[in-house]
């Protein structure tokens, strides 16, 4: 095989069809002219980007009559990412609002040629899904469905119909394809530069080889941006500056979270066959192999995406153009395999060329956009998760409706900026996120999986009791949340390994937990929902909230009521209960995941010079749902009050004490339809020395975690004794040693105390300790040279004694019953 450097794979050597035109759309000026043009000091809007995104963006913006646009580009016009992309257009998307993203950007592509004159390259191939597996079948046949019922062509086949569409597949091993005969293939920088030619021709000016500083902020509102060429007053900005999108956030002057990250994203293309391919060959998307294959130029190009991703730092870089990243065939071989076991005859075929490229991707294989929530006018359309050209006409022109009518046509609240949290871009999360994410994008997804990266990063006060009991959790806007709990005679093992579209096997155990809630009373951990005070000296808490909310919140003190904040077009943008506390306080629960969203829309609304106090108390609470039956009878005695629908109404809040606390917000309602109550336990008092210390702590973690250990295999009449400073072992590495050691009478064995560290095997970095690393790790402690194998506990193990007080007690009463 021959290899040869990287070249542009859509670069001219001479000035395109799509440069000439963009050039003589702007007053018959050069490339090199416009580069020395001075900007404008004035602009509606400023977009930085220059890719797919940017440039549909500045097309829907200037056909939906905004003129006054500057877009700028720090390298030359889709010169990115954008430049490097596949080419492949796909509408086979989980998502409902990702389908009608890729649908729209089909059909605009489709007549871009025509409207602009410009040769994009858009050839109708359509595609086919392969299934190795019955289970990507039936996620293939549940695609299926979503693509028919929003008007998309798309049909099960055989894989002998694979064959018949495709002769140089082997199909020996596959149950099943899907076939979506619309599909279609294009080059995206051709399809940027036509996007970027009609909205110059609509008044767009855009300028390259200019690079956005940061963004000027002024009371939470943008005002404009600084670039190395001047400064530019501005009402809106947009970010769409692709992998650059995270460090161009932070650059502002208020920064702006854009929780992605990028990877290397690995391509090859081939010499064309000797029979070339046809150039309506169909696309093919093989997820079970983790590639996909496409004819270029009669020849193969396939890319994939590996287990084992690489991701890109680019703090502190600035690149003005994306460029070949480092060739590396090592890498790749697992995808070339994939590629040749489905298509032997490439065998022979001479590779011209291994393409590495920054992809963008986001923690949750969604892409961003959306307008900020810390900052008014400025908005983010980025982390295409490699669907850039798939998703860019379609989500260029909702972020354009977005802007333009204050919310787009379609329901995009799975992609919004507001869906994520401040600890979810940070770069220690995102880069063990995007490592997870990659590989996720062909893996097969089975209803209620989970990500396993980046977890714990909010948890509430019970979570390491309830671990103990045997939750299994899921996520939620970064919150740990119990989904049920694994009885002991359960197999943990094969539950967290279990995925299927049918029954799971986690049904008998929640069952049982449902029959205890109907017949009997539960405990539910519901801290994860979001909690707002909303407070003022006079009555414009209650004015205001009046104005925001659909429902009467003139009601008696203690009173709750059901409600929501509604848009313009009287659609909702929240749902929750609302608490009277006193006259000028309410008490505001919403779901967990709104957090950030219901934030931003109450800031934005409220009037901005008042008495009027939003205060976040998400952290400030506990909150627990108790229902079932039994809840009355339970509170009661806890409470030694009565709590009958007599005493205490439904839709009622009182403050009272429950057991040993006081001060607790007891509420006669519940968020799963039961009857029964929520009890709001305050979780935080008074200031005191090294609070904010503590509170960080809580919300970062801790570097080091007091844990107790017991001996296991340790013969205290025999073997030399633990006492202090013994070296602790978890799976064979260093974390610590003990501070205290004693015999313990009641357990019978040595009890050790020590802190255990987290230390990074590439750095030996000091790392956060969580209580799930405590409790999945195996533990030694040497004592002078010999290890004993020792059991890691975070509390205290009276537990352990009492089990065997009644496993005695069992035995002596199966004695008596003889």
């Amino acid at each position: 095989m021959m290899f040869y450097r990287l070249l542009s794979i859509v670069g001219r050597q001479r000035a395109s069809p799509g440069w000439q035109n963009w050039s003589s759309a702007r007053n018959s000026t050069s490339a090199a002219e416009a580069r020395s043009m001075a900007l404008p000091t004035q602009a509606q809007v400023v977009i930085c980007g220059g890719g797919i995104t940017g440039t549909s963006v500045a097309y829907h913006l200037s056909k939906m009559g905004w003129k006054d646009i500057v877009l700028l580009e720090q390298g030359r016009l889709a010169a990115g990412s954008t430049r490097f992309c596949a080419g492949i257009l796909s509408t086979a998307r989980h998502l409902t609002i990702e389908q009608k993203m890729a649908d729209y950007s089909n059909k605009l592509y489709y007549q871009l040629e025509q409207e602009t004159g410009i040769q994009t390259g858009y050839t109708r191939t359509g595609s086919i899904f392969l299934a190795q597996t019955q289970d990507r079948l039936i996620s293939l046949k549940r695609i299926n469905a979503g693509l028919n019922v929003i008007g998309i062509p798309s049909e099960i086949i055989s894989p002998k119909k694979v064959a018949e569409l495709h002769h140089l597949l082997n199909v020996h091993d596959l149950v099943g394809a899907m076939h979506v005969p619309e599909d279609a293939v294009v080059s995206s920088a051709d399809v940027a530069l036509a996007l970027a030619s009609a909205a110059s021709q609509n008044g767009v000016q855009i300028y390259d080889r200019t690079s956005v500083l940061h963004v000027m902020v002024k009371k939470g509102q943008v005002t404009g941006v600084e670039t190395d060429k001047g400064q530019i007053e501005c009402q809106y900005f947009v970010n769409c500056a692709g992998q650059w999108a995270y460090e161009l956030g932070l650059s502002n002057e208020e920064p702006v979270s854009i929780p992605l990250h990028a990877c290397e994203h690995f391509y090859l293309l081939t010499r064309p066959l000797e029979t070339p391919l046809q150039s309506s060959t169909p696309t093919i998307v093989d997820a079970d192999g983790r590639i996909y294959i496409r004819n270029w130029q009669g020849g193969i190009l396939s890319g994939g995406f590996e287990k084992n991703p690489k991701p890109i730092f680019t703090e502190g870089k600035n690149q003005l153009e994306i460029q070949n990243l480092q060739e590396d065939w090592d890498h790749f071989e697992p995808l070339l395999s994939s590629l040749l076991r489905r298509m032997p005859e490439l065998e022979t075929l001479e590779i011209m060329k291994l393409v590495n490229c920054p992809e963008t991707f986001t923690p949750d294989m969604r892409c961003i956009m959306g307008e900020s929530p810390a900052v008014q006018g400025y908005f983010v359309l980025a982390g295409m998760n490699s669907a850039g050209l798939s998703f860019g006409g379609g989500a260029g022109k909702y972020l354009a409706e977005w802007m333009v009518h204050g919310y787009p046509s379609e329901n995009v609240w799975e992609l919004d900026l507001k869906r994520f949290g401040a600890l979810q871009s940070s770069r220690t999360f995102l880069r063990h996120r995007v490592m997870e994410v990659m590989p996720l994008m062909y893996d097969l997804k089975v209803p209620r999986w989970d990500f396993q990266t980046g977890r714990q990063l909010r948890t509430s006060p019970l979570y390491d009791r309830l671990d103990a009991q045997g939750a299994r959790w899921m996520e939620k806007h970064g919150f740990e949340r119990p989904k049920y709990f694994v009885p002991p005679d359960k197999d943990l093992l094969a539950l967290e390994q279990s995925k299927t579209f049918y029954k799971p096997d986690w049904f008998d155990i929640v069952e049982s937990e449902v029959k205890c809630c109907k017949e009997a009373v539960c405990v539910i951990d519901m801290s994860s929902f979001t909690k707002f005070e909303i407070t003022s000296t006079g009555d414009q808490a209650l004015e205001v909230l009046q104005y925001l909310f659909s429902n009467d919140l003139d009601v008696p003190v203690g009173h709750i009521v059901h409600t929501g904040m509604l848009n313009e077009g009287g659609g909702y943008e929240n749902d929750c209960s609302i608490a009277r506390l006193n006259k000028r306080s309410f008490f505001m629960i919403s779901p967990t995941d709104q957090q950030v969203h219901c934030w931003a829309w109450l800031k934005k609304h409220m009037p901005k010079d008042s008495n009027l106090l939003l205060e976040d108390v998400t952290w400030k609470y506990t909150a627990l749902n108790l229902i079932g039956p039994r809840a009355v009878d339970v509170l009661s005695e806890l409470s030694y009050a009565p709590m009958t629908p007599d005493h205490f109404p439904s839709l009622f809040c009182k403050e009272m004490s429950v057991g040993y606390a006081n001060g607790i917000r007891v509420m006669s309602m519940t968020h799963t339809g039961e009857p029964g109550f929520m009890l709001y336990i305050p979780i935080e008092g008074m200031d005191f020395i090294g609070r904010d210390a503590l509170l960080q702590q809580k919300q970062n973690g801790v570097y080091k975690r007091l844990t107790m250990f017991i001996l296991d295999d340790h013969d205290s009449d025999l073997d030399l004794w633990p006492w202090w400073g013994e070296p602790i072992y978890r799976n064979g590495q260093y974390v610590g040693k003990t501070t205290s050691s004693a015999y313990s009478y009641s357990l019978e064995r040595h009890v050790c105390l020590g802190f255990v560290h987290n230390f990074s095997e590439d750095t030996g970095e000091e790392q956060v300790v969580t209580a799930d690393f405590i409790n999945r790790g195996e533990y030694e402690i040497d004592i002078a040279g010999y290890r004993f194998q020792a059991k890691a506990k975070l509390y205290p193990v009276a537990s352990l004694f009492t089990q065997k007080r009644r496993k005695d007690d069992m035995e002596l009463s199966d004695l008596h019953g003889k």
